[in-house]
């Protein structure tokens, strides 16, 4: 099945940050299944535990619930920022995402 094909015809409708209707197409069609596979993974040296993480909650986000999102920051110990936006808050508060990078970039922490 092709990425988008009939896996998820409800998409456009659950994308709010898309502010045009091919724009909601496109986020529908370029979605690819996730491999359950990744929950059976093992990360024996998490990056998180020794360099610093970002975290942008999309408080209006409805498919990562934000208490889930905020509990995840937290847990990595994540400097975390909120906005109102969708799971794509990249598409509807591109400037919060760019203004939460350069932020991290600025850390002058190495890769």
């Amino acid at each position: 099945m092709r990425a988008g094909q009939g896996r998820i015809p409800q998409l456009p409708d659950r994308r709010p940050a898309a502010r045009r209707a091919d724009e909601a197409r496109f986020l529908a069609d370029s979605q690819v299944p996730w491999g359950v596979d990744a929950l059976g993974g093992t990360v024996t040296h998490p990056a998180w535990r020794a360099k610093p993480s970002f975290c942008l909650v999309a408080t209006d986000d409805h498919v990562i619930p934000p208490p889930a999102q905020r509990t995840m920051a937290e847990r990595t110990g994540a400097t975390s920022a909120e906005t109102s936006g969708s799971h794509a808050v990249y598409v509807s508060k591109p400037a919060e995402v760019a203004g939460l990078v350069r932020k991290a970039a600025s850390t002058g922490t190495p890769a």
